[in-house]
């Protein structure tokens, strides 16, 4: 594990925690529909002549393994060619990435955001820091845990929703979903104690099967403790026009092991106390 974990130890022990929930980003916190999304589509494009519509990406992220927006786009790319035996070479992982971060922030994304004039100046934020104040009210402990890049995760949790210095596992931090080693181990130090039997409840809040693997996976590992998994409908789905498409999702979600499906993060105030019940 690399030295991006360091800095997470900073809460001290305090009251009784009721209870943890980690929570993806994309689709979770943010509407990622018309950036990271539209990165893979243009992306996509580039390479092939073919821009593949949302339900292509949802039907490639329901494989579970497919995480990583980057090799997400590579293999839309690869699939693409092969089922129409197209004589097209499949680009380098590395152009594909030079490709996707040029449209998604505009400029290195290393540089100051005032210069980002990509496609994540079109993010709209799905929860206000007033949701993470209920969190704390109620003693529940919360932090991150994203197949984001760092910049751009702790730009939308720092200067858009702005959290101070927020708990985050991001790209490269840990193994890419479902892999649960970064899930554990921010659980691991918010939590301040080893998982089992006599730890309180982790849920995890995500919109991908992959995320709901990740629940399964430490499971595995950790049969005594406590976790839940809980499905959120991303975005795109929520408009009238794909009602069938989004109950298809749901299905999906529930069939990977799902114990709740909520539309928005705010549901979770309806059911927080169902979630940590003792």
């Amino acid at each position: 594990m690399n030295s991006s974990y360091n800095g997470l130890k900073f809460l001290s022990k305090t009251l009784q925690t009721s209870g943890l929930i980690l929570f993806d980003i994309d689709g979770v916190i943010r509407d990622v529909t018309n950036s990271y999304r539209l990165s893979v589509q243009k992306t996509v494009f580039k390479f092939c002549n073919w821009e593949p519509s949302t339900y292509d990406i949802d039907e490639l992220k329901n494989e579970g393994v497919w995480n990583n927006d980057w090799d997400l786009t590579l293999e839309l790319i690869k699939r693409f060619i092969n089922k129409n035996k197209l004589s097209l070479k499949p680009p380098s992982r590395d152009l594909v990435i030079n490709n996707f971060e040029k449209l998604y922030f505009g400029c290195n994304p290393n540089e100051n955001h005032i210069h980002w004039s990509g496609f994540i100046n079109n993010e709209t934020l799905l929860v206000d820091k007033s949701f993470f104040d209920f969190l704390n009210l109620n003693k529940i402990k919360w932090g991150f845990v994203s197949g984001a890049e760092r910049p751009s995760a702790k730009f939308i949790l720092e200067n858009r929703l702005s959290l101070n210095n927020p708990p985050l596992i991001a790209m490269n931090d840990a193994p890419d979903k479902p892999n649960p080693e970064g899930f554990l181990k921010l659980a691991n130090i918010l939590l301040e104690e080893d998982l089992g039997r006599n730890c309180p409840p982790i849920a995890y809040v995500g919109d991908t099967i992959a995320d709901i693997q990740t629940i399964i996976n430490a499971r595995e590992l950790h049969p005594s403790q406590r976790f839940i998994s809980i499905g959120v409908i991303p975005p795109h789905l929520k408009t009238s026009d794909n009602v069938q498409k989004r109950s298809k999702y749901e299905s999906k979600l529930k069939a990977a092991g799902a114990d709740f499906i909520i539309r928005t993060v705010y549901d979770l105030k309806d059911i927080y106390e169902e979630l940590f019940k003792t």
